[in-house]
């Protein structure tokens, strides 16, 4: 029989989005009409409405759909709604004629006064990102189009370009005042680097370079300009992953030169930690704001799965230009669930930070999450500096520590634990804060000689593919990517 399902936000009192799971006792599960139980997973295959995680499938729905269920069979329901509602689940045995269920889902108070956005997604169409924006919590969405090779049945491999027709750049997709889904691009060559351009004037052509039957000709860094003479956000994506091109590539140099503005964690499987490669950059003096997002390109990662905290605007969500610039100037947070919440000598930790001359500053932190996690720490200079261990009952910790500033510091505030979420399991639990700089008379900070000796090297690699196995058809690209290679170098140098 079809059963009327319907589940309640506490706080509103109304339907909202939210991701389902129904299953017997047997493991069968009872996906809603209009959802399937079994659907592809593989990366760009109708991706969208529906989630396989931890060998479970999910149904995302608006808040109210029809399953078709037994009565008289206990039934697991599971349902969740990202970060900040209580994940529900609940047996239920429906009784003979029974035709609704009524659930609802009780919101969590910590992530109050923050904005939640994932920073990159792809293949998603504009109304499946907005539906399961909604369903993981979300209040801003970075749905990015990509270049992307398709084999077809007549052993052609054709070039697709998804959702570049629903370019949206600076405007939200639905024309929604705050908030919503945002159509942009991820511009990638598959050695130099990939670069998300997010707050478009339009779009940036072209999307790749480099790839099988292509040249080399053209560079990230005219990305990077195109994108930033419209105050657009230039994010630095697929960091430091192999198959992503030489450690570093083109988007490191462009980094160091000043004209990328974000590093991206994001929720897919890596080989090894990203962290450690963004504290060598800011210990070689290169300052990179955090930035969060599940980079979902299949119906096996969730969206939110890794997200951005930025605060809210007299307690609303930001118009996007609004929080592009929260992102730029580094006011942002990083998460799979706990909330960080810290101060410099009492007041918000700033990105920057200058004393008049050599002393002590303050720092107070505070976490609180809705899954358990191990340890909150104060990292300076790429070392935890003071840790707190995190309070079992209530899934808290505080920290208080007083940091000697001579020469130049910089800080963060992370959050760690070696267990996963119950709600986004591909991640140990984990939140860190953009970092602030805390400079002395605005001298700026020594650069470490060993993360600047570290980052020459891979910039030396790049150079060496430039010079023997670049493809250039017109040499002017080449020239000019060992140019920004130079001064790149020479900003490392003390």
């Amino acid at each position: 029989m079809n059963v009327s399902l319907r589940v309640t936000d506490e706080a509103t009192g109304r339907p909202t989005p939210c991701r389902l799971h129904i299953r017997d006792e047997a493991g069968r599960h009872y996906p809603p009409l209009g959802r399937l139980a079994e659907f592809p997973c593989r990366r760009n295959e109708d991706v969208g409405a529906g989630l396989r995680q931890s060998q479970r499938s999910y149904a995302v729905i608006d808040g109210a759909c029809e399953v078709p269920l037994p009565a008289g069979v206990p039934l697991t329901v599971e349902i969740s709604k990202g970060l900040f509602h209580k994940p529900l689940s609940q047996v239920v045995t429906l009784k003979p004629g029974q035709l609704a269920l009524r659930f609802t889902l009780e919101p969590w108070e910590h992530g109050a006064g923050f904005t939640q956005a994932d920073s990159r997604c792809h293949f998603l169409t504009p109304h499946g990102a907005k539906l399961e924006s909604a369903a993981e919590g979300l209040d801003m969405v970075n749905l990015l189009a990509v270049a992307q090779d398709v084999p077809s049945i007549d052993g052609v491999l054709y070039r697709s370009l998804s959702n570049l027709t629903a370019f949206s750049g600076q405007a939200e997709a639905f024309g929604t005042e705050r908030g919503g889904v945002f159509v942009n691009t991820l511009n990638t060559h598959p050695v130099l680097g990939r670069m998300a351009l997010l707050n478009g004037h339009r779009v940036v052509h072209p999307l790749t370079f480099g790839t099988l039957g292509e040249t080399d000709d053209w560079s990230l860094g005219d990305w990077c300009g195109q994108c930033h003479r419209k105050k657009g956000l230039v994010v630095w994506a697929d960091a430091y992953r192999p198959e992503a091109g030489l450690p570093g590539g083109e988007a490191l140099v462009q980094a160091i030169l000043g004209r990328v503005d974000a590093f991206e964690i994001d929720g897919l499987p890596r080989k090894a930690p990203i962290l450690p490669a963004w504290y060598q950059l800011l210990n070689a003096g290169v300052q990179l704001a955090l930035i969060g997002g599940s980079g979902k390109d299949s119906n096996t990662s969730p969206l939110g799965s890794v997200r951005t905290l930025t605060p809210k605007i007299g307690g609303e969500v930001p118009a996007y230009g609004e929080w592009v610039e929260h992102v730029r100037r580094g006011e942002t947070q990083v998460t799979n669930g706990p909330v960080i919440r810290w101060t410099i000598n009492g007041q918000p930790a700033p990105p920057a930070l200058s004393l008049p001359e050599p002393g002590r500053v303050t720092v107070q932190a505070e976490v609180k999450s809705p899954f358990p996690f191990g340890h909150l720490e104060l990292v300076a200079n790429g070392a935890v500096f003071a840790s707190a261990a995190a309070s079992v009952e209530d899934r808290s910790a505080v920290l208080e520590a007083e940091v000697t500033v001579s020469s130049g510091v910089w800080l963060a505030v992370r959050c760690r634990s070696g267990a996963a979420s119950a709600v986004y399991p591909q991640t140990p639990v984990f939140a860190h804060t953009s970092a602030t700089s805390v400079t002395v008379s605005e001298v700026p900070r020594r650069r470490d000689p060993a993360a600047a000796q570290a980052l020459a090297k891979q910039i030396g690699a790049i150079r060496e593919w430039a010079e023997t196995t670049g493809r250039y058809a017109d040499p002017k690209f080449r020239t000019q990517l060992l140019a920004d290679i130079a001064a790149a170098l020479a900003r490392l140098t003390p």
